[in-house]
């Protein structure tokens, strides 16, 4: 097989594969819209799930809202992708039921901001611990004495309450 040297500024991978549907060794050919995003799942077989993100203007409240596009696209085996990278991917003929897509390349890594966001998140989904977005300035980040012991690893007595300056005898 003939091996084609670049795809939309895409140099071909170094490993070779026997995949009709790899636009660089196989006889895909690649045509209309190219996008790049993150992939969120790799778990089925010769085929990657990829995100990415974008902006829509809405002209009633003149404000952005954010959109997200997930799409089906086709990983040739001479690529390796995991989770997490940032890829290329090329609009070709359908290739099965949901695939219109297949992958040219990886770009890069996802952002490390996003990363430590995502780490954050599933630990506190672990823990139990429920994340608050609310501002600085609201009643639900005040903390009570035994929280703030709790926090500050010490034993919680209580004298904390006796010392507040409230008495119970007046």
């Amino acid at each position: 097989m003939r091996t084609k040297n670049k795809i939309l500024d895409m140099p071909a991978p170094k490993k070779a594969c026997d995949d009709v549907n790899c636009p660089f060794h196989g006889t895909l050919k690649v045509r209309g819209k190219t996008f790049t995003g993150t992939v969120i799942s790799d778990k089925m077989q010769k085929s990657v799930l990829v995100q990415w993100e974008g902006q829509r203007f809405v002209p009633k409240y003149e404000r952005y809202k954010k959109t997200r596009s997930k799409v089906v696209a086709h990983l040739p085996p001479c690529l390796d992708v995991s989770v997490g990278d940032l890829v290329k991917i090329a609009e070709c003929k359908p290739i099965s039921k949901t695939k219109n897509f297949v992958v040219l390349g990886v770009v890069g890594e996802e952002s490390v901001r996003s990363k430590v966001k995502k780490e954050a998140l599933k630990d506190s989904e672990r823990s139990g611990v429920k994340v608050s977005e609310s501002p600085k300035g609201s009643d639900d980040n005040k903390m009570t004495v035994e929280e703030k012991a709790v926090e500050d690893d010490q034993p919680v007595s209580d004298d904390s309450e006796e010392s507040s300056g409230v008495s119970e005898d007046s």
